[in-house]
């Protein structure tokens, strides 16, 4: 297995820690809103790579915080006159529904900043004692740049360049402009907690590294997040781990692509800002993952309706193809073609050593579809070809690889349909007097008397039977293997 390291900006052979197993933290949500889709595409590709680490057989330990306390939680628990917790707690439960409904598994671990103050300032005092960091005047603590000379090596930055342009704001008492905040000394109205150097809260940048340290030991072997949080976020939990506890942070970085909508950055003054759920009112969270899986995740990708409504086609075509594999293999008649079902049982062997390479490949999920994408079109073919003579150990063998394959990028293919009525019963006894109990013989029973009639050209009996089944809510569906009865 291969992952692109962003820090060394090359594929890399992937060797765990401590074989068999993967510690990996993605940096979570600041609750404050509802998350954007954009926010949705780094949490869902980070839960299809840590699908396919499980599937390959690691044991995999995913953590993942929620920071609840921040100046964006402040600013809009003011705006709407209740407590930051208040804020916090409401959009971080709306955070763990959405992500559920969008089928991404929960964390092993869920950190919450304001429950770990403790390991924080821990770290703070440590880095304070080995020179790395330094209390200010005003109660705030500020990390020292200068002083981790490994710093800008997660980002490619180098210091003197960040240099350019960089200042003190007024307030700050930093000694240089690249230092960052650890700890802010309490302001009225806010949310604060004791500390050595007073009141205060902790820096954004604070939680991660006392928080995966805590809970994952470091360094870890996998740490994620979004692209926008390579430099400064992720270039500062780096160092902080670093020069506190001497044994780097993260052997692999990875970071996903930005989000477009139709081309262009998502914008609310564009008009074009969808939140998660939003997206969900209105279409599956299959269809949703579909369409973001079918770009890699290191790359922008373009979201558009049009797009996700594509998604949802191939979702439908993909789903009636396991169905009619199925459905052919359960009623197959006459003697199947043995050169044909290899052909499907071999394309079938194909595909799942494809979509294997292409996720061993930096998970590329985008290459992975397009293999299955390419058996469902054979499989249709197939079922076109052999009409009612199918193999049905080849059929099962294909439908099983479909759905099992869409299973592990977690994209749900639509449940089976309900069972048939068994007013069937009735509608085959009066049709051709049947007096047994099995609904589906009595569908073949209807399924025949309505065949018969089309062959005598008794249109009144057969568009009798349609109606019959229409006013139950089934519809005939003639395939190349035979008829059969669907729910509308």
């Amino acid at each position: 297995m291969k992952i692109y390291n962003s820090s060394t900006h090359r594929k890399e052979d992937f060797q765990p820690i401590e074989e068999g197993k993967v510690r990996m933290y993605v940096c979570g949500p600041t609750v404050y809103d509802n998350i954007h889709i954009g926010n949705a595409r780094t949490f869902i590709s980070f839960d299809v790579i840590r699908r396919w680490l499980i599937a390959s057989g690691y044991e995999v330990t995913f953590a993942q915080n929620l920071t609840d306390v921040d100046d964006k939680i402040i600013n809009r628990a003011n705006e709407q006159g209740r407590t930051a917790a208040e804020v916090a707690e409401e959009f971080s439960e709306k955070f763990i529904g959405v992500m559920r409904a969008a089928n991404v598994m929960d964390p092993d671990i869920r950190p919450r900043a304001t429950k770990e103050i403790g390991p924080m300032i821990g770290m703070i005092k440590s880095l304070i004692e080995q020179g790395h960091a330094y209390a200010a005047d005003n109660g705030d603590v500020y990390f020292s740049v200068r002083s981790d000379p490994s710093y800008g090596e997660v980002s490619g930055r180098n210091v003197d360049d960040l240099m350019v342009g960089a200042r003190i704001a007024a307030g700050e008492e930093k000694r240089d402009p690249l230092d960052f905040a650890l700890w802010k000394a309490a302001k009225p109205g806010e949310p604060s907690w004791p500390s050595p150097w007073g009141e205060g809260r902790p820096g954004w940048h604070t939680e991660c590294a006392a928080m995966a340290h805590r809970y994952l030991g470091t360094p870890i072997d996998i740490h994620g997040g979004g692209s926008d949080l390579a430099f400064p976020h992720h270039e500062n939990e780096c160092a902080q781990a670093t020069c506190c506890w001497h044994e780097g942070f993260a052997n692999t970085w990875m970071h996903t692509g930005m989000l477009l909508v139709d081309g262009e950055k998502m914008s609310k003054s564009l008009g074009n800002f969808f939140t998660l759920a939003e997206v969900l009112e209105k279409h599956s969270a299959a269809a949703l993952r579909l369409l973001m899986l079918q770009t890699h995740y290191r790359s922008p990708l373009d979201f558009s309706w049009e797009r996700l409504e594509g998604a949802e086609n191939s979702l439908e075509r993909i789903a009636t193809c396991v169905e009619n594999l199925v459905w052919a293999a359960n009623h197959a008649s006459g003697e199947p073609d043995a050169d044909r079902a290899a052909a499907l049982i071999a394309a079938a062997e194909h595909a799942s050593a494809e979509f294997e390479a292409a996720m061993n490949d930096d998970f590329n999920s985008a290459g992975a579809v397009a293999a299955y994408f390419q058996l469902v079109t054979e499989a249709n073919t197939y079922l076109d070809e052999v009409g009612g003579a199918a193999d049905a150990e080849a059929c099962f063998a294909c439908s099983a690889g479909i759905a099992g394959a869409f299973s592990i990028l977690g994209v749900k293919l639509r449940e089976p349909k309900e069972e048939l009525p068994v007013g069937l019963l009735g509608v085959a006894a009066g049709l051709a007097g049947y007096t047994g109990d099995s609904v589906d013989e009595a569908a073949e029973v209807i399924l025949t008397a309505r065949a018969e009639a089309r062959a005598a050209k008794d249109w009144a009996c057969a568009d009798a039977i349609r109606d019959q089944l229409r006013d139950m809510g089934l519809v005939i569906e003639d395939t190349a293997a035979g008829s059969r009865l669907k729910r509308a």
